[in-house]
């Protein structure tokens, strides 16, 4: 009788340690995040956060949504609030649907477990903020999210809460700068490979644009991002660029000119989720066409469904931005409890991807003589292991230097030339070999930028093309010239209208 009661108190022990009080209710750490947090919730937790690190952490907001309510996002970093030269900058979108929630709640964890990994320096996570920043926005759409959540689950449908307050799909909203792109590959001139990054001064139209997506558009253009994330869900896979389709209806691959580079971050992050690129593991539509595990968890974005107006495209050809889409689950809105399983499922994938934005290179461009920073410098790149007769090997999608004259080109493993272009200065290039193998630091490739004369840089860029002596006392006019015949070509083709930008 001793011994069984013995066997009992061991097991009610053991039960206790494990699950708690109750009818083996999690652990009060797992069981804070077996819920939806509330708009107010999730602020509140977000100052909790920041008080637990405060030399860590900022919270600024980044604009309101239709219904006034705060995007409020959290910043990690060595120096919060402060852009540093050499340390690349990342951000992380939640809920842009307000129907998919796993997102908005696995970041809202990833911010609280960054604070507790910096104050107890494990995993490295200090390391990476000592390396790099990184801004999370859990939630993009709170009024859509506010009604999902408000919507009992028997009448809910797929769609309950998707959209902002206006009814919008945020994720269709952006310029489409897209078009522009493909018509200029159209034209297929060197001339205008510095044309084919930062594309939104071409754009031309009359479409409303939603409070949230301004406010992620002036956050996007306002901070030099190099690597982002948009989380969704309603599938399982990582998405990558193109969203949109070169031609209307067609289901196929829309690469754009760094297809290699998005296809390997989309493989960093798909490869240490749990289950994304497992092989077997069932499609969620249960169609062998959209059976993404085959092709390693991943999709290029075009080929599974064109999407006009899109985030990520819209960083790729406005900003030196390269981001990828994460579907997180085949539901979107599951049960509470299962969401400790979701933080696990992609805790790994989350924190290899935020290091991949140290792949490439990167450097600073100053002037030589005064060592002041080069703002708006071009970054061409020349892959020479595909360099041929018919191939020159540029990446028609330079990059640019910010204020404090640093530039960052996530790149695969492999040779490159990598080319520096300064109005004013000479051009400059060098060859390097990027390995990817140093964990906290891109290759540094700095320039040191000799200043011309106005005749020599005249002759350096439009001399094999105009004779000498017409570039003399010109007042720029030929430099005006030319930027004026590529738009008029563009409008030519269809590409450009004569509306309000954005």
């Amino acid at each position: 009788m001793r011994h069984s009661y013995s066997m009992y108190l061991l097991t009610t022990t053991i039960l206790f340690l494990l699950f708690g009080v109750g009818e083996f209710s999690p652990n009060p750490k797992e069981k804070q995040w077996s819920k939806y947090h509330t708009t107010k919730e999730l602020e509140d937790k977000l100052v909790e956060i920041h008080n637990k690190c405060p030399n860590y952490t900022t919270i600024y907001v980044i604009g309101k949504s239709v219904e006034g309510r705060d995007l409020s996002v959290i910043e990690f970093s060595t120096t919060p609030g402060k852009h540093v030269a050499y340390k690349p900058e990342v951000k992380f979108i939640g809920n842009m649907h307000g129907n998919e929630v796993i997102g908005r709640e696995v970041l809202l964890r990833l911010a609280d477990y960054l604070c507790d990994a910096i104050t107890n320096d494990v995993d490295d996570i200090r390391k990476f903020v000592e390396s790099a920043n990184l801004h999370i926005l859990p939630s993009m759409n709170p009024d859509g999210f506010e009604v999902a959540l408000g919507t009992p689950k028997e009448e809910k449908s797929w769609l309950t809460g998707r959209g902002n307050a206006n009814g919008k799909d945020l994720n269709r909203n952006f310029p489409d700068l897209d078009k522009i792109f493909f018509g200029m590959e159209k034209i297929e001139s060197e001339l205008i490979y510095p044309k084919f990054d930062h594309l939104l001064e071409l754009f031309s139209g009359d479409k409303d644009v939603e409070p949230e997506v301004k406010a992620v558009g002036d956050w996007t253009l306002g901070i030099p991002f190099v690597l982002s994330a948009n989380f969704h869900e309603g599938d399982l896979v990582a998405n990558y660029p193109f969203d949109e389709a070169k031609v209307d209806g067609v289901q196929i691959v829309s690469k754009t000119p760094d297809d290699e580079t998005f296809k390997y971050l989309a493989r960093i992050y798909a490869s240490n989720h749990k289950t994304m690129a497992q092989p077997g593991r069932p499609s969620c539509d249960g169609t062998l066409e959209n059976d993404f595990a085959k092709q390693g968890g991943i999709t290029n974005g075009a080929k599974w469904y064109s999407v006009s107006g899109g985030m990520q495209d819209f960083n790729y050809l406005a900003t030196n931005d390269m981001e990828i889409t994460i579907e997180m689950s085949c539901e979107k809105f599951p049960d509470p409890k299962d969401l400790p399983k979701y933080w696990e499922d992609n805790k790994k994938a989350l924190i290899e991807f935020l290091w991949s934005v140290h792949n490439g290179v990167k450097g600073i461009v100053m002037d030589k003589e005064t060592e002041l920073p080069i703002s708006e410098a071009t970054i061409l790149v020349r892959n020479l292991s595909i360099v041929s007769s018919d191939n020159n090997g540029l990446i028609k999608h330079p990059v640019t230097s910010w204020t404090t004259g640093d530039y960052y080109r996530l790149l695969t493993p492999g040779s490159y030339e990598i080319i520096c272009i300064a109005q004013g200065y000479e051009t400059k290039s060098a060859q390097v070999n990027v390995t990817n193998s140093i964990k906290d630091s891109a290759l540094i490739v700095d320039f040191e930028m000799v200043p011309l004369t106005e005749e020599n840089y005249l002759s350096q860029y439009m001399g094999d093309m105009i004779p000498v002596e017409l570039l003399q006392d010109d007042n720029s006019q030929v430099e005006n010239d030319f930027n004026l015949n590529i738009s008029e070509e563009l409008r030519d083709n269809n590409i450009l209208e004569d509306n309000t930008n954005y």
